[in-house]
């Protein structure tokens, strides 16, 4: 066993709350009808190739990518396309969705699976079954595996810091090896040496589970056991604390020779090589206090998130109901309503009673937390000043654009400031300008 005690600088510790880490992954039903968002990662929208009336299967082309850094999309289930409508997404914005009746036959539509594939093949069937990254960002996987540089090492990040999220540290543990088999591939697209899964040491079962796959493994594939620290799962303090490297500000990891990956993606990789799977279901948790079932599921993209609240519901009402959010608490977005569905990014669904939820702000003391323990060595208080100042000039200053949203700021504020959120409106405002 190797562990690696130097992790990256600064950082939180916020309670886990993995309540969840020994709940199997299982099934959950699709329901009668899916929508299935065409912008659920980062770039372009996809653009639909089907029409109302289609008959569709399980992993059919509905919607091409609309360039280089965007990503095709695939139905989920067999059946019928209902129509092409706009609604929200988890992440606050609105999406076309193609809507499928669910025809319950699953018949599938797949790809030939690929033997002893070349980089190249790797690459493309990763760009035709439209495999994003699955740890929340949602950038185009086929993007990632070319970097202009050399690459010397394959990162995945097994560390899943975010409290009560479960599922990768589920699909370690029970779907090792073809995690592991993705982790060979990536590597190889990309020409590493090397790949390295870390894993934080609050994760034993599936540590083990990852070490003996990959001593099972033919190439050269290692699990690393990594300090359980907030935002340890980040690709800058990633890329550190496997590494020694740093990765300067507005730099890459393929700057210092690195690629990262989350784990996720890599078994996506391995399904889509092996089996011939698009991207048409992910694993998902779902917890917090107001959750009847809590538990981890395979869930296929465009299931409406009321459908999941129903279906784990047990003998909870909403009456106590605070706050949903969609991905964590520290870096999730709190949802308006359960009216959007589930992306390639959608990890996590955690239905919070008033305990669980933030309490209100109050005023700045000046203590000066957010500065002394932002991994980016950032000033949060000095950048929601320029926010409500409306001074948007100001924050590029201060370096806005270096923040990783990672929430620590507003998890150590004693005031509880809506630091993050700020930072959301400069980044916003810059963008809007810019353009």
């Amino acid at each position: 066993m190797q562990f690696v005690f130097k992790t990256f600088g600064r950082g939180a510790h916020p309670p886990a709350s993995k309540i969840t880490a020994e709940l199997p992954l299982v099934v959950m039903d699709a329901p009668e009808r899916l929508s299935v968002p065409l912008s659920q990662h980062i770039g372009a929208p996809a653009v639909p190739v089907v029409q109302q009336g289609d008959e569709v299967r399980v992993g059919t082309l509905i919607a091409d990518a609309a360039g280089f850094v965007s990503a095709r999309v695939h139905s989920p289930v067999s059946g019928r396309v209902a129509g092409i409508v706009k609604r929200r997404t988890p992440s606050g914005g609105t999406s076309l969705h193609i809507e499928i009746d669910n025809d319950f036959n699953y018949t599938e539509d797949l790809l030939p699976p690929l033997s002893d594939p070349s980089p190249e093949e790797i690459r493309e069937r990763v760009r035709e079954c439209g495999i994003v990254g699955m740890g929340g960002a949602g950038f185009p996987t086929h993007v990632k595996l070319a970097p202009k540089g050399k690459t010397d090492l394959f990162l995945l990040n097994g560390a899943e810091c975010e409290p009560y999220i479960t599922c990768d540290c589920r699909l370690m543990t029970e779907r090792a090896g073809e995690v592991v088999r993705g982790a060979e591939l990536l590597a190889k697209a990309v020409g590493a040496e090397k790949a390295v899964i870390g894993v934080e040491s609050n994760k034993r079962e599936a540590f083990d589970a990852l070490t003996r796959a990959c001593a099972d493994s033919s190439a050269a594939v290692e699990a690393v056991m990594l300090r359980t620290k907030y935002p340890q799962g980040a690709e800058k303090q990633l890329v550190f604390a496997l590494t020694g490297r740093r990765v300067p500000p507005g730099a890459l990891p393929a700057d210092v020779g690195c690629v990262v990956d989350n784990v996720h993606t890599a078994y996506a990789v391995a399904r889509a090589v092996d089996k011939g799977e698009p991207l048409f279901e992910r694993a998902l948790t779902v917890s917090g206090g107001e959750t009847g079932e809590k538990g981890n599921f395979f869930v296929r993209i465009g299931t409406p998130f009321d459908y999941i609240r129903e279906k784990t519901r047990g003998e909870r009402s909403d009456d106590d109901l605070v706050k949903v959010i969609s991905g964590g608490p520290m870096m999730g977005v709190a949802q308006a309503d359960l009216t959007p569905c589930v992306a390639k990014t959608t990890s996590s669904l955690l239905f919070f009673g008033e305990k669980e939820a933030a309490e209100e702000p109050t005023q700045c003391i000046n203590c000066g937390r957010c500065i002394r323990q932002c991994p980016m060595k950032l000033a949060p208080r000095d950048i929601e000043r320029a926010v409500l100042a409306k001074d948007f000039a100001r924050t590029e200053e201060l370096y806005v654009s270096s923040c990783m949203e990672c929430g620590v700021c507003s998890y150590v504020c004693p005031a509880k400031r809506p630091l993050v959120q700020a930072i959301r409106l400069a980044k916003k405002s810059l963008k809007e300008g810019r353009r």
